[in-house]
């Protein structure tokens, strides 16, 4: 068994390619640095190359897992139309174009497989200061469930994982934000923040529900239960830092 892990140098990513890597498949990673291939996602030549290069190299992957993506703090009447653009050419272009590069190699291969994208609960719930990740959530959800409809003749089963707040690169280091950490803790029903680990586990899980597709699983500890969450768009606001 091969996969793929868009974004998989770091954070969610990384502890995804762990975990599949320790039950014995073939993992394959695109990412910007430390990767099999390097690939920005947003650019449908780089996303090409690298499908081109995997099938060459280990065959076609019947897992197709994309983590990559972006935060950018800003106030719809306030943010720079390049910085939403961006986000939405990385978390939503970015995550069709390497969908279907996936997709199009288990069909040209002939077999079926899974894809899972990275979501959010932001994709659900609305985050002040945090409009264009929100949105670009909002529309992977329904990418999601398109594809599924779409492939599904093929055998290809498409999910999502929607995590909450959780502690990867993406985040600022949440200890130098104590008040915000403790107010995130009391609202998770499970009493703490996410680790990548935790995302992870949820995807391995999805990958493998053979008569589960085009759902988006929120993996959150049950942060989503309390209503608005306001979460990353307060962590922005305190430390004025765009995420990558």
């Amino acid at each position: 068994m091969t996969a793929v892990v868009v974004g998989g140098a770091s954070g969610i990513g990384e502890a995804v390619v762990s975990r599949l890597r320790s039950q014995g498949l073939t993992v394959t990673v695109w990412d910007l640095h430390d990767a099999d291939f390097i690939c920005d996602i947003s650019d449908p030549g780089a996303v090409s190359a690298a499908m081109a290069q995997t099938v060459e190299t280990v065959g076609c992957p019947d897992r197709f897992i994309t983590c990559a993506g972006i935060g950018a703090s800003g106030l719809l009447l306030e943010q720079p139309p390049e910085q939403w653009k961006r986000v939405l050419d990385v978390n939503l272009t970015g995550t069709w174009l390497a969908m279907r590069a996936g997709a199009a190699a288990m069909i040209d291969a002939g077999i079926g497989g899974s894809i899972i994208a990275v979501s959010s609960i932001s994709g659900t719930l609305a985050d002040r200061d945090m409009g264009a990740y929100c949105v670009s959530k909002a529309g992977l959800d329904m990418l999601v469930r398109v594809a599924a409809a779409e492939w599904g003749a093929h055998g290809i089963r498409v999910n999502a994982v929607g995590p909450g707040v959780t502690r990867t690169p993406m985040l600022a280091r949440p200890e130098q934000l104590p008040g915000w950490v403790d107010g995130l803790t009391e609202r998770t029903a499970l009493g703490r923040l996410g680790a990548a680990d935790d995302i992870a586990e949820a995807i391995l899980g999805l990958l493998e529900m053979s008569w589960v597709t085009g759902q988006t699983l929120f993996a959150d500890g049950g942060l989503a239960l309390h209503s608005p969450i306001d979460a990353y768009g307060q962590m922005q606001r305190l430390t004025k830092k765009e995420q990558p």
